[in-house]
């Protein structure tokens, strides 16, 4: 199976990009968008050319470091799927693939297709955390969540901080990740005394590094976790509700 790749090259965060194309031609079917770079990253170390950076870990898709964008799509042509499990074979004949990094202000270029989300652990650290007493760990029924709380609250946690949606919004939000975090930790009674702070601080952290929602909906479409478009309606509802609640919490 002959794949033709585009493949965006930069040297360095302050460096001017290009494209460059490549022919691997013994791809196979089977093949991951990250295998079939691996293979192309054989053939130039062999031909004693550099390599092209990219990321990866579990290869699983649950970690989501492995984002790139193939042909103007975040992750791939199959929605809701990670880069490292979109498989050529799912690609219906496609035999040009044209990948770069995931493109947005808000994720610049570190290097090829490497990309730096950093403000996305800022929006964490601002408030994608609970207070709770250290010391002895409590028993498991000292705090009671109820089962349908519980079971909403593990389908937001399943966000996997990717990025996709970021990049799939025309405006660069990230309201779906935000909102996954701040209903998540809404649901929860672990998190309940700061939940006023916590929706004050993820969106003013928002304001400074993302741009507005426009409620477009691309994001939910490459979603790797499948989150729901009510993810971005949990952002308004914990600010809207840290204003009413007032600055005591």
């Amino acid at each position: 199976m002959r794949v033709e790749i585009e493949v965006w090259r930069q040297d360095g965060p302050a460096e001017a990009g290009r494209f460059e194309t490549h022919v691997v031609d013994d791809a196979t079917p089977e093949m991951s968008l990250l295998e079939l770079l691996d293979r192309l990253n054989d053939q130039l170390a062999g031909a004693g050319v550099e390599p092209i950076q990219f990321e990866s870990d579990c290869r699983e898709g649950v970690c989501g470091a492995c984002g790139v964008t193939v042909n103007d799509t975040p992750h791939g042509p199959v929605p809701r799927t990670p880069s490292c499990r979109q498989h050529l074979r799912a690609f219906g004949g496609v035999s040009r693939l044209r990948i770069e990094p995931l493109r947005s202000a808000a994720f610049p270029v570190v290097r090829d297709l490497v990309v730096d989300r950093s403000a996305l652990d800022r929006l964490i650290a601002a408030g994608g955390h609970v207070d709770v007493m250290a010391g002895t760990a409590p028993d498991a029924d000292d705090v009671l969540v109820p089962h349908d709380a519980a079971e909403l609250a593990l389908d937001f946690a399943a966000c996997i901080g990717c990025g996709a949606c970021v990049a799939a919004c025309p405006n660069g939000a990230a309201h779906l990740f935000a909102g996954a975090k701040l209903a998540h930790l809404a649901l929860i009674p672990h998190g309940k005394l700061e939940r006023g702070r916590r929706a004050r601080a993820v969106v003013d952290a928002l304001e400074a590094e993302f741009g507005p929602c426009s409620s477009y909906g691309e994001c939910v479409e490459v979603c790797p976790a499948g989150l729901p478009l009510t993810a971005v309606a949990a952002v308004h509802r914990e600010r809207l509700g840290a204003a009413f609640r007032g600055r005591a919490d």
